[in-house]
């Protein structure tokens, strides 16, 4: 048996290594079997990461290197059915983003234009209408943004609930009627093998939002109709949940394989950026006199005073002198710390005037300096230094003079509540694995491989390091992330198909190939935008 898979490169890249090469995988052992799985209908729920989204959106060319469709084409040399995925056709210039009645929506794509050598939108406008309704069952049943569930709530592909935000656009798409659920449309591909990658967004919305989300473990409220976008979902609502998809993609005795939930803050979108990240490079442009400068006046103006009167509250820890030879921390606001706020308006106010002692008192009653057990959003990055609205000069730098607000930073606590919750979505993920005889996939560890570095069998180390505030490129050719610091890129995506293949082979007893890795695209680099 001799199979050739050919992948296409997505975009020109002007010369760029890791620009997403023309590359094919030869499958030519004769020996594969699905051993005790049946492959002839394979069908895959999820969401983003299903779906196949990268830098921040589904694209016609990124679509095609979903780990389920890379599944599918293995599963086809020991039998494997016909694979769909929703169609991307009408993204003719392969941008993604998504417009709805001609107005976008979603972004585009992003890319790194060289002459910056950071993220950006790739520049055009996207052309994937959400009203063109594809109205179809496909093999590929992840959807962008969905939580577990969304998975069995109707109307979440109803084209008139897309503005209220009660319809998710990217199932609007295919949703065979307004009222199908996503779990329903998957069940009419009648599946003899599924893959089940869902729960990711139970906690993750949580964390890129910096936390200001409510944790209903915390409430105990257990009803998700009434829960927020950024919300953690109650943990055992999510087993009810949970058991109750894998019953029904289980009940025509299919099998399959589930996926345990990822540790969110362990990818780059939370660990690119420092805790300390205002140096001389991103202060001063690495002018080490200006920089000095810069931060003695700093300590002069604002830190020392600060520091004095928090001092006399016994809050003094909150803020600390900046350095001149080292790396610096940011001003946060942190909202489990005792506001004070009054106490800092009154002690001001013989050296501000009233005026400004009240504008000093509301910003920093709450505030801190960051530390090595915070972590700051990728997001946050370029909004450090910017000015926020109505705010005195002397204090109008967000980061340096003025804290970030909570939607930048995940604190200790809202650390916490993530990883508890991710904690209890496994075990009931395992449970109900194990009650029905699954392989599970554990994308815990899997994906704190991608995050942290693996070497592959053919030698190479990949890592995620190649977002760093000099805006320099470190290592783009053996990156696994995608820009939007959250999602695999290609190369990425084949490392959790391969690492899902070898529980398949183990758990079914079956033999399928691998993908080879060096050969898949990373990022794509523009020499411009």
């Amino acid at each position: 048996m001799k199979n050739k898979f050919i992948y296409f490169a997505v975009i020109a890249a002007l010369g760029f290594a890791s620009c997403e090469p023309e590359f094919e995988t030869e499958v030519s052992d004769a020996s594969y079997s699905s051993g005790e799985a049946d492959f002839s209908s394979y069908v895959a729920i999820g969401n983003s990461l299903t779906a196949g989204f990268m830098d921040n959106t589904v694209s016609r060319g990124g679509q095609a290197y979903s780990y389920p469709n890379l599944l599918a084409k293995q599963f086809k040399v020991v039998g494997g059915g016909e694979f769909t995925q929703p169609s991307y056709a009408d993204d003719v210039n392969n941008l993604g983003g998504l417009t709805l009645g001609g107005q976008v929506i979603r972004g585009t794509r992003l890319v790194i234009d060289y002459s910056v050598k950071l993220p950006e939108n790739i520049a055009g406008t996207p052309t994937i209408e959400v009203s063109n309704l594809q109205a179809k069952a496909y093999n590929n049943m992840g959807v962008p943004g969905a939580k577990s569930f969304h998975l069995l709530a109707p109307g979440y592909g109803n084209l008139s609930g897309v503005q209220q935000q009660t319809a998710n656009p990217y199932f609007v798409r295919h949703a065979t009627t307004p009222n199908a659920t996503v779990l329903g449309d998957a069940m009419i591909k009648k599946p003899t093998f599924f893959t089940n990658w869902i729960g990711s967004n139970d906690v993750l919305s949580y964390a890129t939002s910096g936390g200001v989300g409510v944790d209903h473990n915390a409430t105990g409220n257990m009803d998700p109709s009434t829960y927020g976008g950024s919300d953690i979902t109650n943990a055992a609502a999510f087993k009810v949940v949970y058991e109750e998809i894998v019953n029904t993609l289980t009940s025509g005795g299919a099998k399959g394989v589930v996926c345990t939930i990822p540790s969110v803050t362990a990818i780059p979108l939370f660990t690119t950026v420092p805790y300390n990240p205002l140096t001389v490079v991103t202060v001063a442009d690495g002018n080490q006199a200006a920089y000095e400068a810069t931060i003695n006046a700093l300590n002069a103006q604002l830190y020392s005073r600060l520091k004095q009167v928090l001092t006399a509250f016994g809050a003094g820890n909150r803020i600390n002198l900046l350095s001149t030879t080292s790396a610096n921390p940011l001003l946060i606001k942190d909202e489990t710390l005792q506001d004070l706020s009054a106490e800092l308006t009154a002690a001001l106010t013989p050296l501000l005037g009233a005026d400004d002692a009240a504008e000093y008192g509301e910003a920093f009653g709450q505030a801190r300096q960051t530390t090595a057990q915070d972590l700051v959003l990728l997001t946050t990055r370029p909004v450090i230094g910017t000015a926020p609205e109505d705010v005195p000069a002397l204090i109008n730098k967000y980061g340096i003079t003025y804290p970030l607000e909570d939607n930048h930073i995940l604190i200790p606590s809202e650390k916490k509540a993530i990883a508890d919750a991710t904690s209890a979505y496994n075990a009931a993920i395992k449970s109900a694995a194990a009650t029905k005889g699954l392989a599970v996939a554990d994308m815990n560890a899997i994906m704190n491989k991608l995050a942290n570095g693996l070497r592959l069998d053919d030698g190479q180390i990949y890592t995620a390091d190649y977002f760093t505030l000099a805006g320099s490129l470190n290592n783009y050719s053996t990156v696994l992330f995608s820009l939007d610091g959250v999602h695999p890129n290609p190369r990425g995506y084949a490392v959790l198909a391969n690492e899902i293949i070898k529980v398949i082979n183990s758990h079914y007893k079956a033999k399928l190939p691998i993908h080879e890795i060096g050969g898949f695209p990373g990022i794509t680099i523009l020499g411009s935008n």
